[in-house]
């Protein structure tokens, strides 16, 4: 399976409009180059311009949504569209994935459940997502989280225990955490024996340089691709079939004894 991630730089003066084109022209060019193309979380605002949010904020089937939905027809690819602004009909805004397939249909959205920011920022500005979001595809099943996410094991656990394999996380980090970026890729990927594809953000807003170093990380935590701090696509190449090979070579998660989906001995 072929993966584009595509790590787009977020610095100001540019427009949200003129980012959307030029993004879909990106995710155009990765046809007969991807099978899936991954983009950062919002992308078109970034991820620390709070004071953006609410005037950015748009609903789910939006300006973003029509852009990216044409986008991945055109290229013939699934598309995780990183996250945007959501304004729920009723009002609460939700930091918001999207997923299409490569006829242009939305195959799922997901809510962020863990909203960055210490009672300040996201955190107090956007509601918590509730539910765990899978998406199959042909070659594997898709887990779907968001950035701060990554901190959390027991989401990635869930996604795991609803059939994922492979994990995707958009994500606005930022340059002074880097390190945890990478290490908690890595182990989200071992101690659930998947793949982890993580895309984020380059440039700077809101006066936070990002991190960039977007990486992809196999079943062993073996680092198969990992990009600079520049925009830039990365392109990587992998085996899906490699995780339930791992799974039965080294049977760990068989041996789980807390939580409620862990099997009996």
């Amino acid at each position: 399976m072929r993966a584009s991630l595509l790590q787009i730089d977020v610095n100001e003066g540019e427009s949200v409009e003129s980012r959307r084109t030029r993004v879909a022209s990106l995710v155009r060019e990765q046809a007969g180059r991807a099978d899936l193309v991954v983009l950062p979380e919002l992308w078109t605002t970034g991820a620390f311009a709070y004071e953006q949010f609410a005037d950015e904020a748009e609903p789910l089937e939006g300006p973003t949504y029509e852009v990216m939905a044409k986008a991945a027809s055109d290229a013939g690819v699934w598309l995780h569209a990183g996250s945007i602004p959501e304004r729920d009909p009723d009002g609460p805004l939700y930091n918001t994935s999207l997923v299409f397939s490569p006829s242009g249909d939305l195959a799922a959205a997901y809510r962020k459940i863990h909203r960055f920011g210490f009672d300040k920022g996201e955190a107090v500005m956007m509601a918590a997502g509730e539910e765990l979001v899978t998406v199959r595809l042909p070659e594997t099943t898709l887990g779907v989280a968001t950035c701060y996410d990554l901190r959390f094991p027991e989401l990635f656990r869930g996604l795991v225990d609803a059939g994922a394999e492979t994990l995707v996380v958009p994500a606005g980090w930022p340059e002074r955490r880097r390190a945890h970026w990478t290490l908690l890729a890595q182990a989200r990927a071992v101690e659930n024996q998947a793949f982890v594809l993580a895309c984020g953000t380059a440039g700077t807003h809101a006066g936070v340089p990002q991190a960039g170093h977007s990486i992809v990380v196999d079943p062993w935590g073996e680092v198969l691709a990992q990009a600079g701090a520049g925009e830039q696509v990365l392109n990587v190449e992998f085996d899906p079939g490699r995780v339930a090979a791992t799974r039965d070579q080294f049977p760990a998660l068989k041996d789980r004894m807390l939580g409620l989906a862990a099997p009996r001995r």
